[in-house]
This record gives C-alpha cells, sequence and structure tokens, in this order.
C-alpha cells in the first residue's frame, strides 16, 4: 500500500520498456507508481521527456500492424489515475483504530450489570408493546421508580415522543433505543473530565455524607489520578469521625502515596497543612478527606465552610475542585444532598458510588434535569478499578439493557 514513498522510479529504465512491446505491463506498473505526483513531485514529466526519441520508432511500426501498435498507444490510458483511489484505503484504516479499548468494554458490562435492577422495570415496559398511550403509561411508572423524579420523567417522555414521530417509528423496540439516545442528550452536561496540572498542586476537596463511601471513593480516586500519572497526597481532615484517619492510612498505604494527618487535630489546619506540604514537595494532587455531614446540621456544615475558607489561605486559588460523593442508592435523597452541599460550598463535581445493585440509578436524570452538576466518577463495585469516568451514552445503554 505505501510503496509509493520509495522513490525508486528510475527514469531511464522507462526507455526500455516500450521496446519491449509485448511485455509492456512492466509500463502500467510504472503509471501505477505516478501516485508520487499526488504528493507534488512529478515524476512523470521526465519519462515522456525520455520517450520520444524512441516512441518515434516505436510509432511508424504502428500503423503496420495497427492492432498490435495500439497496444502501446492504449498503456498511456491506464494513466487516469483510479490508482489514487487505493489512496483512501488509510482512511478507513485509520476508524477500526478508534474502538473502545477493551477494558472499556468490560466496565460497559459491569455497568450494566450494576444497573441491571434499575433498568429491568424500564425494559420491562417494551415487551410484547404497541405504541400508544398505555405504552407512555408503563414507562412514566418505570421512570418515576428509578428516581428519575418527576420533571426529568416528564421531560424524557415529552422528548421521546417528538422523537417516535420524526422517526416514524412502528415498533416497540424502536422506543426503547429512541429513549435510550433521549436518556443521554439529557445526561451529556454532566459528562466532563476532572482536569489536572492547570494548578499545582490541584487541590480536591470531598465532602459527602456518612455512609455514602467517601473515603473509600478517595481511596479509588487516587488509584486512577496515580495510574494517570499524577503524584498524589492525602490530607485526612476527618477528624469528626472515628478510624476515619486509619481507614485513610490503609488507602494511602495501598496506593503507596504520602498521607498528612494529626490524630485529634482540627480539621481547617490539618487541610491547610496539607496543602503548603503539597507545595513544597511538588505533589499534583492534594485530596482533603472531609468530615461526613448531614445538609440538616448546620454547625457541621459551616465547619466544611471554614475547610475551605483556611485552604485558600494556604493557595488563594483553591480548593480547585470540590466534590461530593453520593450513594446511588439514596434516590431522590441525593438530590437533596446536591442541593444542600451546592449552596454551602459551591459544587464542581460529583462521584457517584453504589451503582451496583441499586434500582434508583434514575436519579442521575434527576440530577441532570433539575442541578446539572458534572459528574466526574462513578462506581458499581469495592475494587481499586470499580471507579470510571462517567459517559453519557455508556450510562443510558447500560439503564435500558
Amino acid at each position: 500500500m505505501f510503496s509509493f514513498f520509495k522513490k525508486k522510479p528510475p527514469p531511464d529504465s522507462s526507455a526500455p520498456a516500450p521496446a519491449e512491446t509485448p511485455a509492456e505491463p512492466p509500463a502500467p506498473a510504472r503509471s501505477v507508481f505516478s501516485p508520487s505526483s499526488w504528493f507534488g513531485a512529478k515524476p512523470v514529466e521526465p519519462p515522456p521527456a525520455e520517450a520520444p526519441s524512441p516512441a518515434a520508432p516505436a510509432a511508424p511500426e504502428a500503423p503496420a500492424p495497427s492492432p498490435g501498435a495500439e497496444a502501446p498507444a492504449a498503456a498511456p490510458v491506464p494513466v487516469p489515475v483510479p490508482v489514487p483511489v487505493a489512496v483512501p484505503v488509510p482512511g478507513p484504516a485509520v476508524a477500526p483504530a478508534e474502538v473502545a479499548p477493551p477494558e472499556r468494554s468490560g466496565w460497559l458490562s459491569k455497568l450494566r450489570t450494576g444497573l441491571r435492577k434499575t433498568g429491568n422495570s424500564i425494559t420491562a415496559a417494551f415487551v410484547n408493546a404497541q405504541i400508544d398511550d398505555a405504552l407512555y403509561e408503563e414507562l412514566e411508572e418505570a421512570l418515576l421508580m428509578a428516581d428519575t423524579g418527576v420533571k426529568a420523567t416528564e421531560y424524557l417522555l415529552d422528548d421521546l415522543r417528538r422523537r417516535v414521530r420524526s422517526n416514524m417509528a412502528t415498533e416497540a423496540s424502536q422506543v426503547k433505543l429512541l429513549l435510550a439516545d433521549a436518556v443521554a442528550d439529557l445526561l451529556r452536561p454532566l459528562e466532563k473530565e476532572l482536569v489536572i496540572g492547570e494548578h499545582t498542586p490541584t487541590v480536591i476537596m470531598v465532602a459527602g455524607v456518612n455512609g455514602a463511601g467517601k473515603t473509600t471513593s478517595i481511596g479509588k480516586l487516587t488509584k486512577h489520578l496515580s495510574n494517570e500519572g499524577a503524584s498524589v497526597l492525602l490530607a485526612a481532615a476527618d477528624t469528626f469521625r472515628a478510624a476515619a484517619r486509619e481507614q485513610l492510612l490503609v488507602w494511602a498505604d495501598r496506593n503507596t502515596v504520602e498521607i498528612v494527618s494529626q490524630e485529634g487535630g482540627d480539621p481547617a489546619a490539618v487541610s491547610f497543612d496539607a496543602v503548603n506540604a503539597g507545595k513544597a514537595r511538588g505533589k499534583d494532587v492534594v485530596l482533603v478527606d472531609t468530615a461526613g455531614r448531614l445538609p440538616t446540621q448546620l454547625h457541621l456544615m459551616d465547619e466544611l465552610k471554614k475547610i475551605k475558607r483556611v485552604v485558600a489561605r494556604a493557595d488563594a486559588t483553591a480548593p480547585h475542585e470540590v466534590l461530593l460523593v453520593i450513594d446511588g442508592n439514596t434516590g431522590q435523597n441525593a438530590l437533596a444532598q446536591v442541593r444542600a452541599f451546592d449552596e454551602a460550598l459551591g459544587l464542581t463535581g460529583l462521584v457517584i458510588t453504589k451503582l451496583d445493585g441499586t434500582a434508583k440509578g434514575g436519579v442521575l436524570c434527576a440530577i441532570a434535569r433539575e442541578r446539572p452538576i458534572p459528574v466526574y466518577f462513578i462506581g458499581v463495585g469495592e475494587k481499586l478499578e470499580d471507579l470510571e469516568t462517567f459517559k453519557a451514552r455508556e450510562f443510558a445503554q447500560a439503564l435500558m439493557g
């Protein structure tokens, strides 16, 4: 395919070639080489310049055996460079390289398994169904049961009806695919990557209620960032919960990263020291683990605000990210947490955990409709690698089974 890169078309060899009129097939081979002219060079020009001298005697012979002489005359005809048409072959060849990597396919399978309980009631509505009001009523009930929320459910059904009309769908299986498209489009504003490197260090403050999997998610996030080549420093600022410091020490050990902690220390002081240590040691990321807070505990929420203020004293631009970890099983309560923590801290991103086995995965649609804060990561298991970046299309496909 890439023979045209070999600059080896001896112009002199073109002279002998016409002499061997019976074995003229090599001559088309030279015209096949003409793709080099496609790159701007013109090796085709020299052969015609030298060809006139031998071509002149060959021309008289052409009239004698008119059929035989016209065979060489036909040789220029292959010059219509359909051969460059082979050049587009590299184009399609690139496409297969862009296929999703195997590890992403494995993740999608795991996500589909985790969301099976959520998706079962939705997909059941399409079994032996007709496209009528009864189907939309069943879908409405299934979406509400999945904690999609009233606003998001109404939006999705209106969007689905429009898509069914515009695509002239006639089968329930087509409607199912259109619903997956509608969910993916609704969730797309939540799809955003966590950016590391604009600040050194990038200070990430992590909040969440007790039991949401906050400290475990920090351990998984540390693993994810380390795999991307970032150096991470942990700050054990969760001094409110017993054994929280020891739990984070275990995660630091598993990921072989450094940690700043003070037994019984003030959370804001620990955070301040960690940011300064991250700057002094040239760390890429400082992850601050804060104590679990309920949105109704206003005095504890005030302590989170204090941590944020003190971190800003160590670095005027910090914290650069404020993440909220949410338990995917909490359904509509998750939306209430997002509202409360966003008003108190100004959230920049979410981490949704425990989606494996939940029947309430539709809450992401409610968040997208009412409080569209980016979802950086979702988790579907307890292993370190069970935290992955959020992709709207993948989530919608997994939801539809």
